[in-house]
């Protein structure tokens, strides 16, 4: 890839990774939500191994804040891993790194 100007290859970069990240997004989405239901049905005794949702009343609002931040903290970190992954390997075929 000929570059004229470093701002135009970037541009082309980010939008030519657009799809790449869009795949990896989903994929590390799915991947989070397995790895959740897993952690949590082994970390909750009893019989519903489901996380507690916000409307559910049976539940103590001290667990639903924990599943709600177990389940946040896990996502943001499988999202970066992803992204940054996508963005090494999309690096390493294109040349050019689709961030800055």
């Amino acid at each position: 890839m000929v570059k004229t100007d470093d701002k135009t290859g970037n541009t082309a970069a980010k939008l030519l990774y657009r799809p790449f990240g869009l795949i990896g997004s989903v994929a590390g989405g799915a991947v989070a939500g397995v790895v959740f239901k897993q952690i949590w049905k082994r970390a909750t005794p009893g019989d519903n191994a489901d996380a507690p949702g916000a409307l559910e009343s049976e539940h103590r609002l001290r667990e639903i804040l924990v599943a709600a931040a177990l389940q946040g903290a896990l996502f943001a970190l499988v999202k970066a891993l992803v992204d940054r992954g996508m963005a090494n390997v999309f690096t390493k075929f294109i040349g050019e790194w689709p961030g800055d």
